[in-house]
């Protein structure tokens, strides 16, 4: 790689995981079916933070499996809570040139690793990610999804929804992961569009179920774009999101009423309750 490896990691995987007891077996044995084989050793981190199931006991499992691919598997343990610590934490360790960041309820593609790598294989500043697969349970969250997916920023841009990488140039952008609601939106927001890269593997990503539920997510995601509007103006003139014509937005009704009708009121509940949005939520 031309960036170089450090300790002959090519890859550090930070996986923040409050309460993901559930999940974070599926999690983990997605990423050991990566196909990295020739790609050198890959670095796991995940930072168990104020939880109060098995999450890291359950992690810890994996390191047999992953002793037997050459992997490093560490499993740190915070007492409090919080995503951004556990970012924090789990970077203050890394030692690969490439770090990626995943989000414990997130199942990859077993390309994906290997793409990212390549992608990411250069001395300029970039940013990557794999196109992201909306999974949604329940007819409410399946309607809702219909029109998420087809919003134009979800189909050709690079959202990093639960996975986002940067190689060592990329990561200089910025210092600790500060205190924010959003920190994908942080993080895709420090490159250009230029410089966020799709590779063409994927992975699945949850979303909430239940009207509540998504309403309380979009408004957490609402006012994260706010909190970067209002503390890093600077970022902005990175945002290509903005562009949804009303014309496809008048074809999405017609085509999914149903669907329409659910996302718009989630998005208006969102706007008019804004105030109620407190730190950070996950896509679930």
């Amino acid at each position: 790689m031309t960036n170089g490896a450090t300790d002959g990691a090519s890859i550090s995987v930070i996986v923040p995981a409050n309460n993901e007891a559930g999940l974070i077996d599926r999690c983990l044995a997605a990423l050991a079916e990566s196909q990295l084989k020739g790609m050198g050793p890959v670095q796991v981190i995940v930072v168990a933070n104020g939880c109060d199931d098995d999450t890291a006991d359950r992690a810890r499992v994996w390191a047999p499996r992953f002793d037997a691919l050459g992997w490093d598997l560490q499993v740190l343990e915070l007492a409090q809570g919080g995503k951004l610590a556990a970012l924090n934490a789990g970077d203050a360790v890394a030692r690969a040139p490439i770090r990626a960041y995943l989000d414990a309820d997130v199942t990859l593609d077993p390309g994906l690793m290997a793409q990212i790598i390549r992608l990411l294989d250069s001395d300029k500043p970039l940013y990557a990610s794999g196109r992201v697969r909306i999974v949604a349970r329940g007819w409410v969250a399946r309607a809702y999804a219909r029109i998420w997916r087809q919003v134009p920023f979800m189909r050709h841009g690079v959202p990093g929804c639960g996975l986002f990488a940067v190689n060592t140039a990329g990561r200089a952008r910025w210092d600790q992961f500060p205190d924010i609601i959003s920190d994908d939106t942080f993080v895709r927001l420090s490159f250009a569009p230029q410089e966020r890269l799709l590779a063409q593997a994927g992975y699945d990503w949850p979303i909430a179920e239940g009207m509540r539920a998504l309403v309380r997510v979009r408004r957490r995601q609402d006012a994260g774009v706010d909190q970067i509007r209002e503390t890093y103006p600077d970022l902005l003139v990175n945002e290509d999101s903005n562009h949804f014509p009303m014309r496809q937005k008048l074809d999405m009704a017609l085509r999914a009423p149903v669907g329409f009708a659910i996302y718009s009121l989630v998005a208006i509940v969102s706007k008019r309750t804004r105030h109620r949005a407190q730190g950070w939520s996950r896509s679930r």
